[in-house]
């Protein structure tokens, strides 16, 4: 076919019109490398001037875009599409018809198109009239054979990643901690041991506080970095800083640390929005699930149990925890079993909700049917049942107290050690970068100061930062120093003591709260007859322990004083200061109507609100003494006086267990008490009656 036969499809209806010049390539790298493919295409613009055509525009802005993504994400196309039903155009012209679409329909729509508005479509070598049959039959083969091939490309390389993949040998990107062994083309750790030692703590960290949150706090507070893979060069730059959530959450997720290879855990599924079919990666699978799974493939930095189960608790912690599976994170708030708690009516899981003017009062609720019209199954306060809650954990911790602080104080050395080990590393590095910033400065002649000044404050940058790790290094060995065998020694005694502990206001309820869900994984709860909890707690392990109590009563009645106590404050409060009264009731084991411990103020309050009167000294009784006042009066040790109420020789009372012994004076100076004390003042011999072995002498 010559050039004459050609020009015979073009008339005058045409070249009264528009030619468009339509020019795409697949991907950017096309745009920057394959310059050649993009001259030829521009050069259409002097074959439709050839063809007699005295307008011509070029649309290219699809470059880099694929034809096999659709019109949707062509606006070239569609522009295309849209001067051609505005019948602005008589040719379109195009290096191919690949060129043009490589999906039947947009190639479908734009042949009918071009086919009703009488458009010529044109190539390197033709022009086609798609009113004329022959010419409909070449293009329809044409980009039939189009679509063919640009699927047959894609499941020739889907098969080639796949079979690569199955060998373990497609090549990723490595994450940080992992580099690619030229030789072997194998992943490896990062011969860094810098690198090494900081991916390793954030597994130890974690398993340690249970919480991406708190693991991102932690290394925020001790100003510890980690590397991260920065896109440099079309490379990764290995670059140290404080790690997000979001990066922390990824390396915990992901199975290369576990030394696995996973390829495959996000299918692709297309889902319909605004009417059409829409591509995308799918929901991401298990590992074990994905289309290839190879364990053990590489050097790990924990093992496949450590990832399987800091995955439970990142389940756990999610904010859209499964309710039937998960404790949910600890978070702050006064609630010490939030997330433990299941309903027996309706096996859902109890709620929380803060009262109060501070917001501070938790209450469980169960939803029940509430959110679909129905009522809540239950509901009751939270401090009463927690405090008894409190009283089962420290039952089953107690004999363990002393372990657990031995346990503390090696984990305590153990973090320091991870954390000096990590500093030490950066220290090194923060060295070697200061030496080499001064070598660059050094080498600088100092009459250019445009070079000289930069890279002196480069230098300047470098020695802060080394002075920093230096000092945070040298903070960590005073805390270690800290550690004291007397130290030792007082949590060892804290640690036998665990009921104190655990009640003193230094331990906060976050430590609480994950000591309750380390043994306890949930509490199935029920009312009965609408005053009695009956609980059935599943401790971790298999064990179970069931037991009930009175639903506690709200408001005013449930925070009022016992009426034991404020019995005891009256009789008390006639002698003694408020704070003494206090250490009595705390000493008793008694708490106030909020379950908190009694201190002076408290004291004071409920003396106010029951018209309680003070001690007056005015008022006090001269002739009643207290252990003091009686050893000062009679001139002897408080010893002495201890045997001669111990022989029941001289009378003594007491407000309550723990108060302050009262003696009164006439009983001191009553026989036999004042002989004997007589004596031994003139003999230095204590002598009771009835005690046949008493010649040793008293402490004055």
């Amino acid at each position: 076919m010559n050039r004459v036969e050609l020009n015979s499809k073009i008339t005058a209806s045409h070249l009264a019109r528009k030619a468009v010049v339509y020019l795409r390539q697949s991907s950017i790298a096309q745009v920057k490398y394959n310059t050649e493919s993009q001259r030829l295409q521009y050069a259409l613009k002097d074959t439709a001037m050839a063809y007699g055509f005295a307008r011509v525009e070029v649309i290219d802005c699809d470059l880099g875009m694929s034809a096999s993504s659709g019109s949707q994400t062509r606006e070239g196309f569609k522009q295309l599409l849209a001067s051609i039903a505005l019948g602005e155009v008589g040719m379109v012209l195009s290096r191919e018809p690949s060129r043009l679409s490589r999906t039947d329909k947009d190639w479908c729509q734009l042949m009918e198109l071009c086919r009703v508005l009488n458009t010529l479509i044109g190539d390197a070598e033709s022009v086609y009239d798609l009113n004329r049959l022959d010419d409909q039959l070449i293009l329809g083969i044409k980009g039939t054979l189009s679509v063919v091939e640009l699927g047959t490309l894609k499941v020739r390389l889907q098969q080639g990643r796949e079979a690569k993949a199955k060998r373990g040998e497609l090549g990723r990107s490595p994450q940080p901690g992992y580099v690619m062994d030229e030789a072997t083309s194998r992943l490896v750790k990062d011969p860094n041991l810098r690198v090494q030692e900081a991916i390793a703590l954030v597994f130890s960290r974690f398993e340690a506080l249970g919480s991406v949150r708190q693991t991102h706090l932690w290394f925020h507070q001790e100003r510890i970095e980690l590397p991260v893979n920065k896109p440099h060069g079309g490379h990764f730059r290995l670059v140290w800083k404080l790690p997000s959530p979001s990066f922390l959450g990824d390396m915990l997720n992901n199975p290369m640390y576990a030394g696995a290879y996973v390829y495959g855990r996000r299918p692709t599924e297309v889902v319909v929005r605004q009417g059409q079919a829409v591509k995308r990666p799918g929901r991401q699978r298990a590992a074990h699930e994905a289309s290839v799974f190879i364990a053990q493939h590489h050097e790990a930095y924990v093992s496949w149990e450590v990832y399987q189960r800091n995955l439970d608790t990142l389940r756990g912690n999610g904010a859209n925890f499964v309710q039937d599976d998960a404790a949910q994170v600890v978070r702050g708030g006064q609630g010490l079993l939030t997330g433990l708690l299941r309903c027996a009516r309706c096996a859902r899981k109890l709620n929380i909700r803060y009262w109060g003017k501070q917001g501070t009062a938790a209450r469980y609720l169960c939803s029940g049917d509430f959110q679909s019209g129905g009522r809540y199954c239950l509901g009751f306060g939270g401090a009463t049942v927690d405090r008894r809650l409190s009283e089962v954990i420290l039952n089953a911790l107690s004999p363990y107290g002393l372990q657990a602080s031995i346990a503390a104080i090696a984990q305590s050395r153990s973090q320091g050690s991870d954390r000096r080990g990590v500093l030490e590393r950066q220290l090194q590095q923060a060295r070697y970068e200061a030496e080499r910033a001064f070598a660059q400065y050094d080498q600088i002649d100092p009459g250019n100061r445009l070079v000289a000044d930069v890279l002196e404050q480069r230098w300047n940058a470098k020695l802060a930062e080394q002075q920093r790790v230096e000092q945070a290094l040298s903070d960590l060995n005073d805390a270690r120093a800290a550690l004291t065998p007397a130290n030792e020694a007082s949590l060892r005694a804290l640690g036998e003591d665990f009921a104190s502990v655990w009640e003193s206001d230094a331990c906060p309820m976050t430590l609480k709260k994950r000591i309750a869900r380390t043994l306890i994984k949930e509490i199935v709860v029920d009312i009965v007859d609408n005053h009695q909890l009956n609980m059935i707690i599943h401790w971790h392990g298999g064990c179970h322990t069931a037991f009930s109590m009175p639903k506690p009563l709200s408001g005013a009645i449930a925070h009022k004083t016992a009426l034991q106590d404020v019995e005891l404050i009256t009789t008390m409060a006639r002698r003694y200061r408020d704070d003494e009264i206090a250490r009595v009731l705390s000493k008793l084991g008694r708490r106030t109507g909020k379950g908190n411990r009694w201190n002076q103020d408290r004291v004071a309050t409920v003396r106010r609100k029951y018209d309680i009167a003070a001690p007056v000294a005015a008022e006090l009784d001269p002739d009643v003494l207290n252990l003091a006042q009686a050893q000062r009066y009679s001139s002897v040790s408080d010893t002495t006086i201890m045997r001669l109420i111990k022989a029941k020789l001289l009378k003594v009372e007491q407000a309550a267990p723990y108060a302050p012994l009262e003696i009164k004076r006439i009983d001191l100076d009553s026989e036999p008490v004042a002989g004997i004390l007589a004596h031994l003042r003139a003999t230095g011999r204590l002598i009771l009656d009835g005690d046949s072995s008493a010649q040793q002498t008293s402490l004055f």
